[in-house]
């Protein structure tokens, strides 16, 4: 048996690890990433839009009050102005048409006589409102929240603009705390990634040692080999699962140790006997007139052979799949009638009364009719040889709806109840479990099996060993009744 090849147990540990690890790794990084983007978005977001307001409310009311006259480039004015300025904490100037600041606030009072971008200005003029975080232009070296109104004139021009800036400082002061506290909370989910990885892989790789351990014992022979089950998910679904391959596995093993012992017994002792008796005839010590009576059991012990080696030819196809059943009707009381007469002679020698092969009418079946000749023939030697001299073999045809029942009862020691399951297992003597020793390989109801499954049938075995009797029945699908004319009745 050659040794299957596993990776090494630290080699396939490092991988699981590394998955783990990394795949926890990089979905929790990338979960707070995605977090904390959002988060900012959101921050700046509201930062924007608030502060907009607020500059907003201020130009429109600078705005107002120059429309009106309340509000003039004048001390008193200006007194206003830095007060509404003061408020939301921003600077105001207002610029001339030309962009250039005439007036400033206390806040703004490095703006003065500084000019103002003229595409901020079309912006502004073209809609109605300028709304803008950034540096105005390149007036400003740092961000600015910056809102922007045109003074109309009568004719619709532009007398002038008021300008409200607030420097974004707060904005960056939160960015910096959010980059900070993202920072911390990153090493803190790669710590926490490792502690689940090491964890989670520890409980997938340990399981998964076991069943590789176990499979590696295998390899080597050793078909006791176990995994111990722990919960029921996944991995111990897969523990049961192979346990449940290893039982199968040890059982057939164990089967086909025994069945290589039988077939080596079932060999030896026909070989030795047919040895036996030529080397008697040659030898002399069998006289002449006795010969006849040796070259019998010969014969017979040479059948025995052909029909070992037939079941072991049989099985042989069956399992390479080699059998194909030729499908066609036919009537089940001819290979029924044919079976029997080819067992006349052991049936009278153990005066053995047959009861129900007398057909009342043909029974028309589908089916290949080589394989239930085979199939009977095997329920009939199987019957013969357990039932007692002077017992009773009962056969009977029972058509069903869509299907006929086939069954051959033999009187005779039973099968207990707790192997009737069994005897159809390859290798398996029925022989043993009813304590006596007829001989046979165990293959003839395995392959009555396999043979009536590829028909479509099935077959099952009861007994009751204090009634002393015991019956094997099949199933093969009925043929559609045909009349005259091409005409099918169901």
């Amino acid at each position: 048996m050659g040794r299957a090849i596993f990776p090494p147990r630290a080699a396939m540990s490092k991988s699981i690890r590394y998955y783990y690890f990394t795949t926890i790794a990089t979905v929790l990084v990338t979960s707070v990433m995605v977090m904390g983007l959002i988060q900012i978005g959101l921050a700046v977001n509201y930062f924007q839009q608030d502060k907009e307001e607020q500059l907003e409310k201020v130009v429109q009311g600078v705005v107002n009050g120059a429309l009106t006259g309340q509000i003039t480039l004048t001390d008193e004015s200006r007194f206003t102005i830095d007060f509404m300025g003061n408020m939301v904490d921003a600077g105001v100037y207002i610029t001339d048409p030309a962009g250039y600041v005439v007036y400033t606030t206390e806040k703004a009072a490095s703006m003065l006589g500084s000019q103002i971008s003229g595409k901020v200005l079309q912006a502004a003029y073209e809609q109605g409102v300028y709304r803008e975080l950034g540096l105005l232009g390149g007036t400003f070296t740092t961000n600015f929240y910056t809102v922007c109104q045109p003074i109309l004139g009568a004719n619709g021009s532009a007398t002038g603009f008021v300008f409200a800036s607030s420097d974004a400082y707060a904005l960056r002061v939160y960015l910096s705390d959010m980059a900070s506290s993202f920072v911390l909370s990153s090493g803190l989910v790669m710590l926490l990634a490792s502690v689940l990885a090491i964890v989670l892989t520890n409980r997938t790789v340990i399981p998964i040692r076991r069943v590789s351990e176990a499979a590696r014992q295998f390899a080597e022979g050793n078909y006791s080999a176990r995994v111990p089950v722990e919960g029921d998910d996944e991995l111990a679904k897969l523990s049961i699962t192979f346990n449940e391959m290893a039982n199968s596995f040890e059982a057939t093993d164990l089967t086909r140790r025994s069945f290589m012992g039988n077939i080596a017994h079932e060999l030896r002792t026909p070989m030795t006997t047919i040895k036996g008796f030529i080397d008697g005839m040659l030898d002399g010590t069998i006289p002449p007139e006795q010969r006849d009576k040796y070259l019998a059991i010969v014969s017979e012990e040479t059948g025995r052979l052909a029909r070992l080696t037939q079941n072991m030819l049989d099985i042989s196809k069956l399992e390479a799949g080699e059998y194909v059943p030729d499908t066609k009707d036919f009537d089940i009381w001819s290979p029924l009638t044919s079976v029997f007469l080819s067992a006349e002679q052991r049936l009278d020698e153990k005066k053995i009364e047959v009861v129900g092969l007398e057909p009342e009418k043909p029974v028309v079946v589908m089916g290949d009719e080589d394989f239930v000749h085979q199939v009977l023939f095997n329920l009939l030697d199987n019957a013969v040889k357990f039932t007692d001299d002077g017992g009773r073999i009962e056969v009977d045809v029972e058509p069903g709806k869509g299907f006929v029942t086939v069954g051959i009862r033999n009187t005779g020691e039973g099968i207990p109840e707790e192997v009737l399951s069994h005897v159809f297992d390859r290798f398996y003597k029925a022989d043993e479990s009813r304590g006596t020793n007829v001989g046979g390989s165990g293959l003839g109801l395995h392959i009555c099996k396999v043979l009536l499954g590829l028909m479509g049938g099935r077959i099952w075995a009861e007994s009751n060993r204090e009634e002393a009797w015991t019956k094997f029945s099949f199933t093969l699908p009925l043929a559609p009744q045909k009349r005259r004319g091409g005409l099918e009745m169901i």
